[in-house]
């Protein structure tokens, strides 16, 4: 959730067999609600598409009651009402913006059940659908969060907002009681005016997560204010605390969102024995805790994707726990720094088997409900400001032009058909451990490809011990034990045979040591394309359609293309389009518009450079970078000055678009191009992309198209676009590619090579060789993590005419990949991915 127009922000919270790998070339991901005649791409209906006057528009709840689903939208810092809505979706999807809409930044939801109410953001509505309104007037604030009451909870709720303020709520007349002042009603008071008005009552900024059990309020924020927090992702950030009615206790000084429990969206049954669940995250891997029997217990899991990275706890959008199963089958969804996961609905600290990966997600999503026999995914898609989410890659094309999300309706089986689970996570990194003392515990299973990297910075050599816990009852036994020699570093496999759920590591002295995790996912790499891109232009192809992109402000809710032909690499402009809600694309005589595209969005010719090695990025801290290159016609066609290389589809992400593999780039306040992850490598001539009502859309189309159903022409066949949802990339093909730092470069010795991307690839080999007439020895370092530190990996001596040439495991993963040369030389460094 994101800032106000000054770019600050501080805002709110809140084991699946395997699909056969058929069902990823179907639209099977689209789950029809009954009877509904409307228009859909993927499972997203355009006509549903939400829009406000904000900044950002984002997805605060999604909730089915009174045989209707709920839905509220958010801005990103409007304690005191703003343009967004109330919405009543039929089962027809027919979509009525409730007059009771007050707007605000709100995502809290809770069903009360003795007074049968839904409570959501700031309405309560009955079994009837009538809606009730709290006017802000009453209880200002950011509403991230509702609990039961710790007394009398039969009548009584627990507000909360994202400043910290707290209110007693009374289930029948909404009244309120306020129990602490809300941080932006103090600034007022003091007439002051921030956008990140922290309160001073706990550390951390940025509240999210509200639940209540065991005699206490848990109450989590995932943020940090200051300037530094606007930049550094690795600083201490955010707080769990609890109350119990009267003080505040401080439970854990790291980022942490969801806060739930087997109850769920209703409140725990058995509120004094029933376990509270919490998910967090730090710059080392995902936090996840439970209370149970009166204290806390930590565990921590990897990550799929670093986008939701940030110490000002902005680019993550309300993670969830929740019950998406049939009545009395409890089926637990969580989501998590870009994955899906199956969670436990029996997880406690002592019984903590079964959570498991599901796939990796590109969506932002905020909210998600079991509805019509299917999934509703709310989401984060497009925000006008996109706020501190600049970059030179992306030149200086605008953002959208007005904010706007959608829903995304699926069938139960998505979670487990889009993204391979790979994934990272430390538990320690760069940092002074001591003797003996284990670390917390990390996930082990669910993977069948594991492997550690282990770096031991000390003076002396170490012993490290590998203890698992096989059941998840908390009984660990020793697995292995490995000695790394002082200031050295190494990297072990782990067996199919070496089993548990859990894995913890201690050492025999006290030293400083990075202990990485990197777990590999091949079961749904997808070798060739699925029919839903026919009718995109190759780029073979010499001749095709194309546009350029952008969707409209001023409440005109509409797509602008302006649409044009390729001959020869030459882009030659047709006419100016419009795409509606009903996905009509009409000519439309707009000079005014035309010239705004054209000058807003003109492709960024130097966002990188393609040498023969690879590609190039030198990123906006000037590091360099270096990425495979895909079909050498990307390279012949100059494509860097005729196709759309960055560009931001999901709220404070973008998706890249290099040489023909699309990647997933997070913010640079989120570590940028250092945790760039490959999505799906293509041959196409995709000329531009945008999101347009929570779709993705992408001009770059054959001139004679087949006929598919993701395919939009203009009625006099001058215009095309393609649309379908962003994770749909994960059927284009598996990411590929070839290059390395270096081919036939001159080389310094001692010199290190700029960072080559390894991570995510398949199947993995390398060649190395010289012009020398002596024999060189070449140092192959790893980085793991993508910010921590480089580990030898291999050293080679390669005689003159040689060739070193390397397979690596299949289980081999990493981010980064680097070399040097002790003598000054001619060298070659060459990676295939297939």
């Amino acid at each position: 959730m994101s800032p106000n127009n000054s770019s600050i922000k501080t805002v709110i919270s809140n084991t699946v067999i395997f699909a056969a790998l058929v069902l990823l070339f179907s639209n099977a991901t689209a789950q029809s609600p009954r009877q509904s005649s409307y228009p859909q791409f993927s499972g997203i209906y355009p006509h549903l598409a939400y829009y406000n006057n904000e900044g950002e528009c984002g997805t605060g709840a999604v909730v089915p009651w009174a045989d209707r689903l709920w839905v509220i939208s958010y801005g990103p810092h409007l304690p005191f009402g703003s343009t967004d809505k109330l919405y009543e979706i039929s089962p027809q999807l027919n979509k009525i913006i409730r007059p009771e809409s007050i707007g605000g930044t709100p995502a809290n939801r809770m069903i009360h059940r003795e007074s049968n109410q839904l409570f959501i953001g700031p309405y309560a509505i009955n079994g009837a659908g009538e809606v009730r309104t709290i006017p802000y007037t009453q209880a200002p604030g950011r509403y991230t969060g509702l609990a039961r009451a710790l007394d009398n909870p039969q009548n009584n709720l627990l507000l909360a907002t994202m400043e910290e303020g707290f209110y007693k709520l009374d289930v029948h007349n909404l009244h309120t009681k306020l129990l602490y002042e809300d941080g932006n009603v103090k600034l007022k008071n003091a007439n002051k005016t921030s956008n990140n008005s922290s309160s001073s009552l706990l550390p951390g900024a940025h509240g999210k997560g509200l639940y209540s059990g065991q005699g206490v309020m848990v109450y989590s924020n995932n943020g940090e204010s200051g300037d530094k927090a606007l930049k550094q992702f690795d600083i201490e950030s955010g707080v769990l605390a609890e109350w119990n009615g009267q003080d505040w206790k401080l439970i854990r000084r790291n980022q942490f969102v969801e806060v739930t429990g087997p109850g769920g969206i209703y409140g725990n049954k058995n509120p004094a024995t029933d376990p509270i669940w919490v998910t967090g995250w730090d710059h080392k891997s995902v936090l996840l805790g439970v209370r149970d029997a009166g204290k806390w217990t930590f565990f921590r899991l990897p990550k799929a994707s670093h986008s939701y990275d940030g110490a000002h706890g902005w680019n993550t959008e309300w993670p969830r726990i929740r019950d998406v199963g049939t009545t009395g089958k409890p089926d637990y969804l969580m989501t998590m720094h870009g994955m899906f996961w199956h969670f436990p609905a029996s997880f406690t600290s002592i019984n903590s088997a079964g959570i498991r990966p599901r796939s990796a997600y590109l969506k932002v999503i905020g909210d998600f409900t079991r509805w019509q026999d299917g999934l509703v995914f709310g989401c984060d898609d497009s925000a006008q400001k996109e706020f501190l989410n600049k970059r030179k890659a992306k030149g200086n094309i605008e953002g959208p032009g007005q904010s706007n999300s959608n829903l995304w309706f699926t069938s139960v089986q998505l979670p487990d058909q889009l993204g391979p689970n790979t994934v990272q996570g430390a538990v320690w990194l760069s940092e002074k451990i001591e003797a003996n003392v284990s670390s917390e515990p990390f996930l082990f299973a669910g993977w069948k490809k594991r492997m550690a990297w282990i770096q031991n910075a000390g003076k002396e050599d170490v012993k490290f011990t590998f203890e698992v816990d096989r059941h998840g009852k908390g009984k660990w036994e020793n697995l292995r034990t490995v000695l790394v020699e002082a200031g050295k570093s190494t990297n072990i496999s782990f067996q199919s045979t070496e089993t548990g759920e859990w894995i913890k590591v201690k050492s025999d002295k006290n030293t400083t040591a990075t202990v990485n995790f990197n777990y590999t996912d091949g079961t749904r790499f997808v070798t060739q394309s699925s029919p839903i891109f026919n009718g995109l232009a190759s780029i073979r192809r010499d001749e095709y359609t194309g546009g350029l992109l952008y969707a409209l402000g001023d409440n005109r809710r509409k797509l602008g293309v302006l649409a044009g032909d390729f001959s020869k690499e030459k882009f030659n402009e047709v006419g100016y389009y419009e795409l509606d809600s009903a996905m009509n694309l009409n000519r439309r005589e707009d000079g005014k518009m035309a010239d705004f595209i054209r000058s807003k969005f003109e492709i960024s010719k130097d966002a990188i450079s393609v040498d023969e090695a690879s590609v190039l990025v030198v990123d906006d801290a000037g590091r360099r970078w270096r990425l495979p290159k895909g079909n050498e016609n990307y390279t012949k066609k100059n494509t860097a000055a005729s196709m759309r290389i960055c560009r931001e589809v999901a709220t404070e992400r973008d998706l890249m678009n290099a040489h023909g593999t699309f990647y997933e780039l997070p913010a640079e306040n989120a570590d940028g191009f250092a945790k760039i992850r490959p999505v799906a490598s293509h041959s196409l001539s995709v000329h531009d992309y945008a999101s347009y009502r929570g779709l993705l859309v992408m001009t770059g189309l054959e001139k004679e198209s087949p006929t598919n159903e993701h395919i939009i022409t203009s009625a006099d066949g001058k215009a095309k676009v393609w649309a379908g949802t962003i994770d749909d990339l994960w059927k284009l093909g598996k990411p590929t590619g070839q290059g390395g730092p270096w081919k036939n470069t001159f080389v310094t010795a001692n010199m290190k090579s700029d960072p080559y991307l390894i991570g995510f690839y398949d199947k993995k080999s390398l060649k190395i060789s010289h012009k020398s007439k002596q024999t060189i020895t070449f140092t192959i370092e790893i980085e793991p993590i993508g910010h921590g530190p480089w580990m030898v990996f291999k050293k080679v001596e390669i005689k003159p005419n040689e060739t070193f040439e390397y397979t690596f495991a299949s289980d081999f993963q990493a981010r980064w990949i680097r070399f040097s040369s002790n003598k000054n030389c001619e060298a070659t460094t060459w990676l295939t991915y297939q």
